[in-house]
């Protein structure tokens, strides 16, 4: 297993990761916005996920600025945060579902501010009692302010970084240097939800990813990704294959018609999985 930088703590994600490739297949990370639509069907909609074969959870921190999010994911931010979502109620989110589930990595995702607040170090050790995996932050860029990938490395946390398109050499050396877990590379410039863009493109720039990082870490592919075809697609270059949009999408519309949204997710989840192998 790959251990966060300095960390002595084994990583449940680098397992969800090698797992995977023992089976022959490609890793799914699944994103979810936390408390969407309220705290206890979250709950549930995490568990099925997990239970339908995601391998690692994204779990959402409900923020009122979610500026590299797409219109879906901005509009479940907006339930969440009406049904009383925020750190805390992730933090106790994140418990709840490790109560039920031992296995399956989570990574609590989210903007700088909620974590800035509460202090990096705080933060961390909050996440560590969670039973949170480790962290994923937009807009705090790690190869430039070291304070949260130390804090989470001095709790055995993964620091998960987004590699953007137009990501340096330098900038992508620099932070694959303080990673952990996998390397989230974003296939596209822009909001998620967008549509996918040109794969050999995509294909070319995570081999040059793998080439800076040293093959240090995994690389899951990211924004775009809205059914199986596209996980299938993806998956023939990367590592792990990220959707998020189009499982905020199942969850609305069941909402929005009256229904319970776990059954849909759950067979959302696992056409997903099928076609990664």
């Amino acid at each position: 297993m790959t251990n966060p930088p300095g960390s002595p703590f084994p990583s449940r994600i680098a397992g969800a990761f090698a797992k995977a490739r023992s089976q022959g297949r490609k890793a799914l990370v699944l994103y979810l916005t936390g408390c969407d639509p309220d705290f206890e069907t979250s709950r549930r909609l995490l568990l099925a996920a997990a239970r339908a074969g995601a391998d690692v959870l994204e779990l959402g921190v409900p923020w009122s600025d979610p500026s590299a999010d797409g219109p879906a994911i901005q509009a479940a931010m907006r339930r969440a945060l009406a049904a009383g979502g925020g750190m805390g109620t992730a933090l106790d989110l994140c418990r709840a579902v490790r109560a039920d589930n031992a296995d399956v990595a989570v990574v609590l995702f989210g903007y700088a501010n909620p974590i800035f607040v509460r202090g990096a170090a705080k933060f961390a050790a909050q996440a560590k009692q969670a039973g949170a995996d480790g962290a994923l932050c937009v807009d705090w860029p790690a190869d430039e302010d070291p304070e949260l990938a130390q804090a989470l490395s001095q709790q055995g946390l993964d620091l998960v970084p987004l590699i953007a398109p137009t990501s340096t050499p330098e900038r992508v050396k620099a932070i694959a240097a303080v990673a952990g877990g996998f390397l989230y590379y974003v296939s596209l410039t822009g909001i998620t939800g967008s549509q996918l863009p040109n794969l050999d493109e995509t294909s070319a720039r995570v081999r040059q990813v793998r080439e800076l990082s040293g093959g240090r870490l995994p690389v899951a592919v990211g924004f775009g990704i809205a059914t199986p075809a596209d996980a299938r697609a993806v998956a023939g270059f990367a590592d792990g294959v990220v959707v998020g949009s189009a499982a905020v999408r199942v969850i609305e519309r069941a909402v929005a018609a009256g229904r319970d949204p776990v059954p849909e997710l759950e067979a959302f989840v696992g056409e997903l999985r099928a076609a990664l192998g």
